[in-house]
């Protein structure tokens, strides 16, 4: 929802954020690929230190990679159908790397599966529909998109590591918020299915 209805606003903060990896000559895949790193990396220190609050940091500079190497393709002018492909695909790693690590260290395994069924298929239900009729990518405000998702995630591993750390850590806290996300993330493959599902009617209504 916020890169849908904030997309204008927001990509001149990124491409001024990605000044320093174009100075060094990083190009637009090369980030999406330092990112893909950074998130598995982070994931196997989780599964050593099983720190949440570090995973969270961690996640949260890993993660803005995400936003990067779009921001370098477009100051420089690398733009591509195959990069764009690179990073949705590097996207859904990244959060099954994610997931896989919370099922493993917090034995979350039934939510991280549905959690994780809910973003893929809010990607899903958009890439479907264009399989079908022509759409525009940045023109579906839905309520639960890949950056809320992020900050959830980030937001959501902090508090659970800081409450640990001041001795006020529960296991529900991880339950309860992977849960919640699970099922605002679902939620909205709903509401992007439900989108679509009119945006196609509408199309076969105009055929003779």
């Amino acid at each position: 929802m916020i890169a849908g209805l904030m997309k204008r606003r927001i990509d001149p903060l990124w491409e001024h954020a990605a000044s320093p990896l174009i100075g060094i000559g990083m190009t637009p895949n090369q980030v999406t690929s330092g990112g893909l790193v950074l998130v598995a990396l982070s994931c196997a220190a989780y599964l050593y230190n099983q720190s949440s609050l570090a995973f969270g940091i961690c996640l949260a500079f890993a993660f803005t990679f995400d936003a990067l190497d779009g921001a370098v393709a477009r100051r420089r002018h690398m733009s591509t159908k195959a990069g764009g492909y690179f990073d949705a695909m590097a996207d859904r790693y990244q959060e099954l790397a994610v997931f896989a690590a919370l099922g493993w260290v917090a034995d979350l395994w039934a939510i991280a599966m549905i959690a994780f069924a809910g973003g893929l298929l809010t990607s899903y239900a958009k890439a479907r529909t264009a399989i079908e009729i022509p759409i525009e990518n940045h023109g579906w405000p839905d309520f639960f998109e890949r950056m809320e998702r992020l900050v959830f995630i980030c937001v959501l591993l902090v508090a659970d590591g800081l409450a640990t750390a001041m001795g006020a850590g529960s296991p529900w806290i991880l339950t309860g918020g992977f849960a919640l996300y699970a099922l605002v993330a679902n939620a909205t493959a709903l509401q992007r299915i439900n989108r679509a599902f009119a945006m196609l009617k509408r199309a076969d209504a105009k055929q003779p």
